[in-house]
């Protein structure tokens, strides 16, 4: 795959752990585990095993594209890879090459492993975000800045809050994916899901359970209770927790761009993306690429979660629809936890202009605070068409709320400019902040 298509997830480390050549990978070390596994329980030669393991170790002799072409014969790439393997290896070892098993024994337990692999190097840039927003939220727990409800000025709160929130939600991200790595399960259930062929070669202890287990451990992956061809809690619960990571940084992203626009200005990216048309320009292009993810994500997990109807005990289309929608959810996750962790690297915070922007009401955002005092003073009625009126003014004669506060005879024992201060109305913003930092 080129990528031409695709800035967000290109060169990435998820791209790269799930190319063509990374899944025919992991595929031939799937149908490698399944002997050794066989070896393991005493179903196969140890000598057999190793020798399946070493041809299938060398994956650049399996032609992929040759592969992907005769998969249309059979509607999977295992038929053919099978085929391969098994002219690869020695005319004794040839029976045992996915002996007892189906294409999508090798299949699922290939794609679990290469989720696996893939949420490792998520969970790292994960780490490098999570790193680099703690020391934001703690550098700028008392920078003052709007907040924003429905694109409107609100209430002043501080940027180390809203780092904090960003924090918040890459480490929710995080959890779930660890809580989902840690039951990535291999699949063997044979051609039908009853293990039916194995029980053939021994007793069920030793030939079904216990290779079960057996196979599992050879690819580091969770022994399932029961085949899962059409059970498929394991892609549907990756599928939730991968698009819950792409909207956590789509949150990030989404904040940035707005705060990034020329208007605003509080934030920048380290690096801005230039323009094929206005050199003046310096778009904020990580957090574009993350917010199209985002946006994407849900789509394919939506595919994915309804496969969950899936039909018989091996389904005709549901697993079948699964593949391109999880390599593309992996990849687009992948994409933008790299962007997000650059991104916020390189976040640049430009707090004169937070402060510029506060002013912009003339002191209007603190009129909650405002009236909160006044109401015991004047009422609740007057205190509210007072502070109405001042913020009305004040917007239409470009003057300071406080200015037209202090002409008002029964507010002359207050200090009306402290009142109308946004640094003192910040609520429990910095507490709150505090409290984020702690979750490790």
């Amino acid at each position: 795959m080129s990528g031409l298509f695709a800035p967000g997830s290109v060169g990435s480390p998820a791209a790269d752990a799930t190319s063509d050549p990374a899944l025919l990978e992991a595929l031939l070390a799937a149908e490698s585990a399944l002997v050794r596994a066989r070896a393991a329980v005493g179903l196969a030669p140890p000598d057999v095993a190793a020798a399946v393991t070493e041809a299938a170790a060398d994956v650049g002799r399996f032609d992929a594209e040759d592969i992907a072409s005769r998969a249309r014969e059979g509607g999977n790439p295992v038929i053919p890879l099978v085929a391969a393997l098994t002219s690869a290896v020695p005319a004794e070892a040839a029976a045992h090459v996915h002996r007892g098993a189906t294409s999508q024994d090798i299949l699922d337990s290939a794609l679990m492993l290469l989720s696996a692999r893939t949420l490792d190097l998520i969970l790292a840039d994960l780490a490098r975000t999570e790193r680099a927003l703690a020391h934001l939220a703690s550098a700028h727990r008392d920078t003052v800045m709007p907040g924003r409800t429905l694109t409107q000025h609100a209430l002043p709160t501080t940027f180390g809050l809203k780092a904090a929130g960003w924090r918040s939600l890459v480490l929710d991200a995080r959890d779930r994916l660890i809580d989902v790595r840690a039951g990535l399960p291999a699949q063997l259930g044979g051609a039908a899901g009853t293990l039916a062929s194995f029980r053939t070669e021994g007793e069920f202890g030793r030939g079904g359970e216990a290779l079960l287990s057996a196979f599992a451990r050879e690819l580091a992956l969770c022994a399932p209770v029961l085949p899962w061809h059409t059970l498929r809690t394991p892609v549907a619960d990756l599928a939730s927790a991968l698009v819950l990571t792409a909207g956590a940084h789509g949150k990030l992203a989404a904040d940035v761009l707005t705060l990034s626009r020329t208007e605003i200005a509080e934030l920048s990216e380290g690096e801005g993306g230039g323009s094929s048309a206005m050199p003046h320009k310096a778009n904020p292009v990580r957090a574009t690429l993350i917010a199209a993810a985002a946006r994407r994500a849900p789509g394919l997990a939506a595919t994915l979660h309804a496969s969950l109807v899936a039909e018989d005990e091996r389904p005709a289309g549901a697993w079948h629809a699964e593949w391109e929608p999880l390599r593309d959810l992996l990849r687009l996750t992948g994409g933008a936890a790299r962007d997000g962790a650059e991104l916020v690297a390189g976040l640049r915070v430009h707090t004169d202009a937070m402060r510029g922007n506060l002013a912009r009401t003339g002191g209007s955002i603190t009129s909650e605070r405002v009236a909160a005092l006044l109401t015991p003073v004047l009422g609740g009625t007057a205190a509210k068409k007072l502070l109405t009126e001042a913020a009305t003014r004040a917007h239409a004669e470009g003057r300071t709320l406080a200015s037209l506060l202090a002409e008002e005879p029964a507010l002359r024992e207050f200090d009306v400019t402290a009142l109308t201060d946004p640094a003192h109305y910040t609520g429990y913003a910095g507490e709150l902040t505090d409290r984020a930092l702690e979750r490790r």
